[in-house]
């Protein structure tokens, strides 16, 4: 645990975090294209506790004993690393309505999955710029960038929700999935999570990058929202490989993503936007299963 909280922090995170000076304009520019992936409205969490009309009993069966499967397997692996964080909603800087303009009409119509709000700690995310380190104006428009834990969803939550001097210690994700669906809100989207240190997206307007701290390389935070996979208990190593997410982790992922009007072609991977040639994140991440998911949410053909 100690060795992975190291690597995550140093080969992850270098470069994104910190304070930057107070020179840099602090409007977020990007908060109206990502509210939608807000916290949704507690009246929506009540309406997916209902069997959807056109369930079957079997269908309905079924999937109440995935979720309970992957819930006790979620708690035991917690237990065995780290001790469970507990959820609060008291606590929550920001409850928007559920969805925008922006979501398509079907998103918009979808149930939403179980969620938590398991808010980091305010050392571990700072406000989005309006201007780089130089004054030079951004304009990036959002990307989306997937992750994944490594070890359990719970021992990188207590990580954010510590409190850390050390800037090099700063880490977080704007959200994370559990292996049983569940969506844990840790940043609000209008705030820059520091989830990516040494990176850059390449996309149709070539590379992009914001520096927003001397003493560290540029990265893809300040125009980023991080979504992360909790990490099946095969995979909680440094292999290349493991035996993938689950199906339920697929469905919130799309739900999530088909939120905002993200397009595909800024939705990408950490192994994509690294340029420390260290992060092969998400691993075994079945692009074609979640891309078919999200069409459908988004009433793509």
């Amino acid at each position: 645990m100690v060795i992975w909280v190291a690597s995550f922090v140093l080969g992850v995170l270098i470069g994104s975090c910190g304070t930057p000076p107070s020179t840099l304009s602090e409007a977020p520019p990007l908060g109206e294209q990502l509210e939608t992936l807000a916290v949704p409205s507690p009246a929506v969490v009540e309406q997916f506790e209902k069997p959807p009309l056109d369930a079957s009993a079997q269908a309905i069966q079924a999937a109440a004993a995935q979720s309970a499967a992957a819930q006790s397997a979620t708690a035991q692996s917690a237990a065995a690393q780290t001790p469970r964080v507990q959820a609060t909603v008291a606590q929550a800087p920001r409850v928007n309505p559920p969805l925008a303009q922006n979501a398509s009409p079907l998103a918009q119509g979808l149930p939403t999955p179980p969620y938590e709000l398991l808010w980091a700690d305010t050392s571990n995310y700072g406000e989005r710029y309006s201007y780089d380190i130089n004054g030079t104006p951004v304009y990036n428009q959002p990307i989306i960038v997937l992750h994944e834990t490594v070890y359990s969803a719970d021992s990188a939550i207590n990580l954010f929700r510590t409190h850390h001097t050390d800037e090099s210690q700063q880490a977080s994700y704007h959200t994370l999935i559990r292996l049983n669906g569940t969506v844990v809100y840790v940043v609000p989207p209008e705030k820059r999570a520091f989830g990516a240190g040494n990176s850059v997206f390449m996309g149709a307007n070539g590379a992009e990058t914001v520096k927003t701290h001397k003493s560290y390389p540029p990265s893809v935070n300040n125009f980023a929202y991080h979504i992360s996979l909790e990490t099946p208990y095969d995979g909680q190593d440094e292999g290349e490989t493991h035996s993938g997410y689950t199906e339920a982790q697929y469905r919130s992922l799309a739900w999530l993503v088909a939120q905002s009007s993200v397009p595909d072609d800024r939705i990408t991977t950490h192994r994509a936007v690294d340029r420390s040639q260290s992060r092969i994140d998400p691993r075994s991440f079945d692009q074609t299963k979640f891309f078919t998911l999200l069409h459908q949410l988004r009433g793509v053909r």
